[in-house]
């Protein structure tokens, strides 16, 4: 694949960010695209490897090499067909997809992999502009009606996939647009919305029905789709986000990261917010608890919104700066990374644990809080012990709770269905059935917290679970 000398002759080279204190005035996407031709002779530094472990890395399983060497050859339009032939939206995925796929590939043996995501982003980003993306109209249709609960990654791509099948789709969000957590969990600087928005666009044209501010348990009820459907898809994610149970934490001013973020995108998208029901991060000194994406998140938009300092708390050990590569490749290294929005300002602390909150006149102002120790047991399992006279305070006037989710909601559409739960209180679901007949589920709601690109292969595999249940076999891809 690709040029066969070609990685030992061009170094890697990788999309660029608008400098920082011009990105963070608005809440634009802020990435600087490659040029057609730089991203052809990134595409030849793809060896032919025996064994693509990039394949493996991806979760989707995308043929990485062949639309590399496309690329590599001009060959756009052939490129893009290689890759929806595994991935739906690769316009997420090559935003915000952290590139599990780069981490196994065989050159980043030396620090060098491929440029995979840039390459992914590139083609369907060009394709979008040549205007190649047209709907995929089914004949004949099947007559049979499906119903998708949730219209993130992968309630979308399960409906796009039902749908190019020939079954009636309709997908119902509680949420006042489509989109789920990608369009309002997701900053506009990550990813600006119109790129759902003309994915909708192609998938009404397919035949998909959307119908927005239905939250189906709450105030439409789950057994009447179940009557109406041949067949339900549960793609609601997982929504349960763990708490902080500590003294103060009543306190005004501690939110949630998916009470924080989802406001400032209705904001950007012109949706009006009661000036006493806004969270803003102006003129305020914020902390956010939790090192993962979903902090980082919180990071970038506090700054945007006129932070004076934000502090980013994680109660595990610092990473390592580099990965061990004997131990590690191809799978993905605990590494220190550093985000986008971590670079625009932020300081950054870990290894550190929540005592209480302080505050006064019923508002947070100070936290409390201690270093601990992370040491593995006779079992060698990892324990944590506070360490002695370690404890001290950090100025709080908000604080943004970002420590991840514990799984589904139940109280509403799974309590009425009674659909079973696993040991970690997900949906049971084998092979994409859950415990009801007829009912489906999908995504984090099924796998729990996970990344953007495994709820795409959810939503494709349950798409053709749900496929054979209706018709007794399947033509969609695995």
């Amino acid at each position: 694949m690709g040029k066969t000398t070609g990685f030992m002759e061009i170094q890697r080279n990788d999309r660029s960010y608008a400098p920082t204190d011009s990105r963070i005035r608005d809440y634009q996407e802020f990435v600087i695209p490659l040029e057609d031709a730089k991203v052809s002779q990134q595409g030849a530094r793809c060896m032919d490897c025996g064994i693509p472990f990039c394949h493996n890395g991806c979760p989707i399983n995308n043929i990485i090499p062949d639309w590399n060497d496309l690329v590599y050859k001009g060959k756009w339009r052939e490129a893009l067909k290689v890759l929806h032939s595994t991935n739906n939206f690769p316009e997420f995925t090559g935003r915000l997809c952290p590139a599990p796929c780069e981490a196994a590939c065989t050159l980043n043996l030396t620090d060098e992999p491929v440029t995979i995501k840039t390459i992914e982003c590139a083609i369907i980003d060009k394709a979008w502009a040549e205007g190649w993306i047209k709907p995929q109209i089914p004949t004949p249709r099947s007559g049979k009606r499906v119903a998708i609960v949730g219209s993130g990654p992968a309630g979308l791509a399960c409906a796009q996939q039902l749908a190019r099948a020939g079954h009636d789709v309709v997908v119902y969000e509680k949420n006042n647009r489509i989109g789920g957590l990608l369009r309002y969990g997701i900053p506009n600087f990550k990813m600006e919305k119109h790129i759902i928005d003309r994915r909708m666009s192609q998938m009404q044209a397919e035949g998909v029905t959307f119908r927005p501010n239905c939250h189906i348990g709450v105030d439409r009820s789950a057994k009447e789709l179940l009557e109406k459907f041949e067949a339900m898809v549960l793609a609601g994610g997982s929504e349960k986000s763990r708490d902080l149970p500590v003294p103060g934490r009543d306190l005004k001013g501690i939110y949630f990261a998916m009470e924080f973020l989802p406001q400032q995108t209705q904001i950007v998208l012109g949706d009006e917010i009661a000036p006493e029901k806004r969270i803003s991060a102006k003129g305020k000194h914020v902390v956010v608890i939790g090192g993962g994406d979903t902090g980082s998140d919180c990071i970038g938009t506090s700054i945007r919104q006129g932070a004076v300092s934000v502090t980013q708390l994680e109660i595990l050990p610092k990473p390592p700066e580099k990965e061990n590569k004997d131990l590690t490749w191809p799978n993905w290294p605990n590494k220190f990374r550093t985000s986008s929005s971590q670079e625009e300002g932020c300081q950054r602390d870990w290894s550190v644990s929540t005592k209480s909150f302080e505050g006064e006149n019923g508002q947070v102002k100070k936290m409390h809080l201690v270093r601990v120790d992370w040491q593995k047991d006779e079992n060698d399992r990892w324990q944590m012990s506070e360490i002695p006279g370690s404890e001290f305070e950090l100025k709080a006037d908000l604080v943004l709770l970002a420590m991840g989710f514990m799984h589904p909601v139940h109280e509403g559409m799974l309590e009425e269905l009674g659909v079973a739960l696993d040991g970690r209180k997900n949906v049971q679901a084998n092979n994409y059935q859950t415990s009801i007949d007829k009912v489906f589920a999908a995504g984090d709601m099924r796998r729990g917290q996970s990344l953007v690109v495994w709820a795409i292969r959810e939503g494709r595999q349950a798409a053709r679970a749900v496929d054979e249940y209706l018709m007794g076999y399947s033509e969609l891809p695995r």
